[in-house]
Parts: C-alpha cells; sequence; structure tokens
C-alpha cells in the first residue's frame, strides 16, 4: 500500500519508521529538509532504521494518509493537501474536535483513530519510543482499507484494534488523556511525582471522573475504574506532550485536550471544577514560562 505521514514528530516519525520497515510504500509531508531515513530507538534500546520518501506536498492520491501534527497545528498543515488525498485518512491527534473540522473537508474518507505512546523525536528523522506500549484504535467500518496497514503496524509491535463505537473510542483515550496530561503540565513533573503527592492525585482522578461524565453525556460507555487503574500502570518517568510543550515555550494542545471537556460540561449541565482549575493552573506556567 501506499501511504503518506503528515507531521514528522514522535507520533508521525513512529508511524512512517512501523509501516516502512514492514514493506509498505511511505512519504513524509514536512515543510523543512528531512532524511530519507528514520532511526527508531524502542523501549530498551533496539534500534530500527527505515527508509521513507520526503515530499512538501502530497504529489498524487495514496491510499492511506496519516494526520500526525499538533492540533494546534492542523489547519495550516492541510494547505498541503488536495481535496481527495487518499482512500482513507486517519487522524492520529489529542482530542476529538478535530473530527467534524475533517469531515466537513474530506467526508467519509475521515477514520476515527487514537494511539496511546510516548514517542518524542529527539532529532531530524531520530525517534525515542519511552513507554513500554504502543497502541492504535482504529474504527471498524474501516476495517477492509486498513487491513494490509494494521498487520504491518502489529508486526512492528504495535498493539492495534477495531472498535465498533465511535464516541467510545475516541473519549477513551481523551478520560485518560485529559487528566494526566493537565495534572503533569500544571505540576510540572512526571507521572510518579503527581501520582504519589495527594493534593495533585486528588485533582487528576477528579478530572478523570469529570471526564467520563461529559463523554457518557456524549455517548461514550466509559468505566471511571478502569481508567484509574491505567494510571496506576503508568512509568513514574513518563511525561506527558503537553508538560514538554510548557517547557519549552511552545503552545500546548490545551484547546483540543481540555476543551470537548469544558464545552461538553457546559451543554450537557454537568460541573468539571477540576478540568478548570487545572487548565487554569497551566495557563498561569505557561505564562511564567
Amino acid at each position: 500500500m501506499r501511504h503518506a505521514v503528515l507531521g514528522a514528530g514522535g507520533v508521525g516519525g513512529l508511524i512512517a519508521a512501523a509501516l516502512a520497515a514492514g514493506g509498505q510504500e511511505v512519504t513524509l509531508l514536512v515543510r523543512t529538509s528531512h532524511p530519507s531515513e528514520i532511526e527508531l530507538t524502542r523501549p530498551g534500546g533496539g534500534i530500527v532504521r527505515a527508509a521513507v520518501g520526503v515530499a512538501r506536498r502530497l504529489a498524487a492520491p495514496v491510499d492511506v494518509l496519516w494526520l500526525a501534527v499538533k492540533a494546534v497545528d492542523l489547519a495550516p498543515a492541510l494547505a498541503a493537501l488536495p481535496d481527495a488525498p487518499a482512500a482513507a485518512i486517519v487522524p492520529l491527534l489529542n482530542g476529538v474536535d478535530h473530527l467534524d473540522a475533517l469531515r466537513a473537508r474530506f467526508g467519509d474518507r475521515v477514520v476515527a483513530a487514537t494511539i496511546r505512546v510516548e514517542s518524542e523525536r529527539v532529532a531530524p528523522g531520530r525517534i525515542v519510543v519511552r513507554s513500554p506500549f504502543m497502541k492504535v484504535e482504529l474504527a471498524a467500518s474501516a476495517a477492509d482499507r486498513l487491513q494490509e496497514a494494521v498487520e504491518a503496524l502489529r508486526a512492528f509491535g504495535v498493539e492495534c484494534n477495531f472498535q465498533r463505537d465511535e464516541p467510545t473510542l475516541m473519549w477513551s483515550k481523551l478520560a485518560f488523556l485529559a487528566p494526566f496530561a493537565l495534572t503533569t503540565s500544571a505540576a510540572a513533573a512526571p507521572a510518579g511525582d503527581v501520582l504519589g503527592d495527594p493534593a495533585w492525585r486528588s485533582l487528576l482522578e477528579a478530572c478523570a471522573h469529570e471526564a467520563c461524565a461529559v463523554g457518557a453525556a456524549e455517548g461514550a460507555d466509559l468505566d471511571a475504574a478502569a481508567i484509574l487503574a491505567n494510571f496506576r500502570r503508568v512509568l513514574p518517568s513518563m511525561q506527558s506532550s503537553m508538560q514538554k510543550d510548557v517547557a519549552a515555550g511552545r503552545e500546548p494542545e490545551l484547546d483540543a485536550i481540555a476543551g470537548p471537556i469544558l464545552r461538553g460540561g457546559a451543554r450537557h449541565g454537568i460541573e468539571v471544577p477540576a478540568t478548570r482549575s487545572l487548565v487554569a493552573r497551566v495557563t498561569a506556567r505557561r505564562a511564567r514560562s
């Protein structure tokens, strides 16, 4: 299959390397020069090198287009795309609101999907996967279009599942990500420090319950206890990408990650004070940075 990956950061580099290592034809769409080989370091230190094509714009439609830019960069990045860039468009962005925006332009080519991983670009073409897990979930309606790609990802060690319930697919990740990203960013501390501090842990758990309540109102089937249990399995050293963005002075994905909870809470009459408090704290820390 022919693939294009828009975005060469931690997620885009991982997806491109995994597909290319599995024999798929992959082109990275980038705005600046980029090496034609990706060097990816797995957890534990194993190194994979995969050759990819590099282009500034998509010259011809592909089978699958993977969108792996930050939510704050999505609108300008789409300028590099024609109106029918691929048979399947798979956005691996944080949040949920991007699906409506993408479908307004590309229709049913857009496949609901999420990725869970801590993957970081440490230099152009050099990706380090820091989490022991790499997990992608995709809407079951696209199983036929994506089966070959999923097999390549699985062969690389990426856990891939198809999910029939789109709201549950999207909100299951957000209900975990929002508390994790907001607390680690507000505290400027890794997961172990947040979970080991009673005050921060209380805010994290309250935010998770708020996200689950809003997600349920949006039609998702969520288990708050299971989501909270997942935090106990996180590596103590794990950091969120939002935390890294705030520390580096980059614009964080506050609206993409917290916005659906805040707006959904207002829409459904659900109070979300912990989420509001964490957003205020991240905003204040960003201002200090």
